[in-house]
């Protein structure tokens, strides 16, 4: 797909490509954000098991654990 400069159009091709893009936005589907907000809670909870950023990396699979501790003499 070309990239268009927008600078470069007239006034009637922004107009008609901003129709173009309301006529593309007004067949999607609409959903109440309560809606939304409840699957998205519910998808988090159902993976919280297998979540590594709510349980932690376990010790022996942490590539990044502190080989050794630091002493002061």
């Amino acid at each position: 797909m070309p990239v268009i400069n927008v600078d470069d159009l007239t006034d009637k091709d922004k107009a008609v490509m901003e129709v173009n893009q309301l006529k593309i936005e007004v067949k999607l589907e609409r959903w109440l954000t309560s809606k939304c907000c409840e699957e998205i809670k519910e998808y988090i909870q159902a993976g919280v098991e297998e979540d590594i950023l709510v349980k932690g990396i376990p010790e022996e699979k942490n590539p990044f654990k502190e080989k050794g501790g630091c002493v002061i003499c």
